[in-house]
């Protein structure tokens, strides 16, 4: 991009900051204010150390990816979640504090993202977005980028920085460490609860003869404990390179995560992917007997697999705007908030309510009260590409052929597609809690709540304050 070309983005960026600011003020309450972004950039002895004048740097060490036919052990999900539950323990003040300071930026980032995406996503679908994994993927970038290309990512991901100085400059080891520490907030501290995985898998796909600088590959480990560098042809047939990614991303995680790739260009030299699969159980949820129906429109049913459980859930209806919130526990810190409309034609509307900068202040309202909670078991897949995403938000260059990616590779780098792809469930937890169930709410006292028909859906992790996915399900069983 050129300078003259930031400019709008520059009167953008300032609006994205007061905004930032206002939902700070609103989430914290009353917090002394503290700059939003100061944790993350570099501190002032590391600036010291990075501007002296070294004639003698060694060559940074690289290496050739292994071809993709190479032998690959699947990836092991409990352990990545053992890795998770022991970053979370061991995070001190100052990392819950910037953990807070990317779950902001991830959020805001995730509502502009997620309105683009819904234009795109259509009726009649079901659809899911990780604000986490799209700012993970943005920063990993940022972490193999130079000027200007790393000033350009600095400022779309949210933090422009006051001058060109080193210490308004993002850190992206610090940055890529706050989000793996909202990753272990999310799935640490189940207190009895069933388990929630998390798995993140980044594979970096590169043409062969590119090689790739090893102080970036191990650099990403923060935000994806699995990185998969392989190398394959990716310019003789495009979609048949695409297919052998999809097999071999299959293969090793066992994840059906939705559309494959869609074919890069045939001078793309690296295609980046990031694979992520959420697994929940509801604690006190059972599977209804058969499966139900799901009221797509007025007039159009579907029948699919419903969870039911009764608690004390929080809940709070909005007569003014018309929707519901109800609020169910899923671990110690994290829970799955369900919004629901009670017309499928106002769900685009509601949406653009609650999927806002201001997401955290209404959520003051909700209030204890005894439910009876019936909604769709969910197993939703997602794919989208990042380029697509930039060119929607009037930066197709950002990552194109000009970006200066020198941390990346000293090769000729050209980025293809930028893919996130989701697997994203939510199921019963049906062991048996013999302790639990004679405590349970008199059913005569509850509120019947039914999703029976489209609504949203967020999965939100209170300490961060990050929102790990944001989704719609119009029907169950579509998937974008």
């Amino acid at each position: 991009l050129h300078r003259g070309q930031m400019a709008p983005a520059g009167v953008a960026l300032k609006a994205t900051v007061l905004c930032l600011l206002a939902w700070v003020g609103l989430a914290t309450g009353d917090r002394v204010y503290v700059h939003p972004f100061h944790l993350l950039f570099y501190p002032k002895s590391t600036c010291v150390q990075l501007e002296k004048p070294n004639l003698e740097t060694p060559k940074e060490p690289t290496f050739t990816p292994v071809p993709i036919q190479a032998k690959t052990a699947p990836v092991d999900e409990e352990a990545m979640r053992a890795q998770l539950v022991l970053v979370a323990e061991k995070l001190e003040a100052e990392d819950r504090l910037r953990a807070q300071e990317v779950g902001m930026m991830a959020n805001f980032m995730g509502f502009r993202m997620y309105k683009m995406l819904s234009e795109a996503w259509g009726a009649n679908s079901a659809a899911v977005l990780s604000p986490t994994a799209l700012f993970g993927t943005l920063a990993s970038f940022y972490l193999g980028a130079l000027d200007p290309t790393a000033s350009q990512l600095q400022s779309f991901l949210g933090a422009p920085g006051e001058d060109q100085g080193c210490t308004s400059r993002l850190d992206g080891h610090r940055v890529l460490s706050a989000l793996q520490a909202t990753q272990g907030l999310l799935v640490g501290g189940a207190s009895g609860r069933a388990p929630l995985l998390l798995s993140t898998v980044v594979g970096l796909f590169t043409a062969p003869g590119l090689r790739l600088k090893q102080s970036f590959v191990q650099g990403l480990a923060t935000f994806a404990p699995v990185v998969l560098p392989r190398s394959l042809d990716l310019s003789s047939d495009p979609e048949l390179a695409a297919e052998k990614i999809g097999r071999f991303l299959q293969a090793v995680t066992g994840w059906t995560t939705g559309r494959p790739l869609a074919g890069a260009r045939a001078d793309s030299t690296l295609i980046f992917s990031t694979s992520v699969h959420f697994h929940g159980k509801m604690k006190g949820f059972s599977l209804l007997p058969g499966p139900q129906e799901f009221w797509v429109d007025n007039s159009t049913s579907v029948s699919v697999p419903m969870l039911s459980g009764t608690g004390t859930f929080q809940h709070w209806a909005d007569v003014q705007n018309n929707f519901s919130v109800t609020r169910v526990p899923l671990g110690e810190s994290s829970c799955l908030l369900l919004i629901q409309p009670p017309c499928a034609s106002d769900l685009d509307r509601v949406a653009a309510l609650v999927f806002h900068h201001d997401f955290l202040a209404w959520m003051k309202n909700l209030s204890p009260r005894v439910i009876r909670l019936t909604m769709p078991q969910l197993e939703l897949q997602g794919s989208y590409d990042l380029q697509d995403l930039l060119a929607r938000a009037k930066l197709p260059t950002l990552l194109g052929a000009e970006a200066n990616l020198g941390r990346i590779s000293d090769g000729d780098l050209r980025v293809g597609e930028v893919v996130n792809s989701l697997l994203f469930e939510l199921k019963a937890d049906e062991e048996e809690q013999p302790a639990e169930s004679a405590q349970q709410p008199s059913m005569s006292e509850a509120l019947e709540v039914t999703l029976s028909s489209p609504f949203l859906f967020a999965i939100y992790e209170k300490d961060s304050g990050a929102l790990h996915f944001l989704g719609r399900v119009d029907n169950p069983l579509n998937v974008v």
